[in-house]
């Protein structure tokens, strides 16, 4: 399992070559890039997770730009779709606070996008009947009905940007990528 996992892996120590796949760098001086200050002799499981994290940044750098650009001729941009869909994941209307904390958000940053789809008409912001200090987010049927339009077309998208792996390499990416994301959630208070 090792030796696969080493195989499989991405290694600092591989050759690159020289071909420039839809980048700006050539994937020799990418590679250099990514793995610039990593002394990989000296501690190569430390170097291998510096690069995984470096890699995770640029690759959603990179998803975040494409996805911009899906969206523009809808007015939306991928973070106002991100706050929409896990919106949509509530089991009841949360408060701006309790979505926040669910996005890792400041309460700040999430008020000012949530303002916005109010405007666009995607989610409306009521006051609690409970509390009137406390305002809570509800999706529009303007929401609804937008995605069900979308979803095919966008999903289709994604398919092709993921396309340079397989099935078994996706799924392994989401059980490896999930049980981090659990972790880095779990901790999050303990810093």
């Amino acid at each position: 399992m090792g030796e696969q996992r080493d195989h499989d892996a991405t290694s600092l120590q591989e050759s690159s070559g020289r071909s420039n796949i839809g980048n700006i760098f050539p994937m020799e001086l990418r590679r250099q890039i990514l793995s610039l200050g990593l002394e990989a002799d000296r501690d190569a499981e430390q170097a291998e997770r510096v690069l995984l994290f470096r890699l995770l940044l640029a690759n959603g750098m990179e998803l975040r730009t494409r996805m911009d650009r899906q969206l523009s001729d809808s007015g939306l941009t991928t973070q106002q779709a991100m706050v929409l869909q896990v919106l949509q994941g509530q089991a009841e209307a949360p408060t701006l606070k309790q979505l926040a904390s669910t996005l890792a958000m400041s309460h700040q940053n999430l008020k000012q996008i949530a303002n916005v789809l109010e405007r666009k008409g995607f989610l409306e912001i009521t006051t609690d009947e409970q509390d009137g200090r406390v305002r809570r987010l509800h999706l529009t049927k303007l929401h609804h009905r937008f995605w069900k339009r979308r979803n095919t077309d966008d999903h289709a998208e994604v398919g092709q940007w993921t396309a340079a792996l397989s099935l078994a390499e996706v799924r392994a990416l989401v059980r490896g990528l999930d049980k981090l994301h659990r972790a880095l959630m779990q901790s999050r208070g303990e810093r």
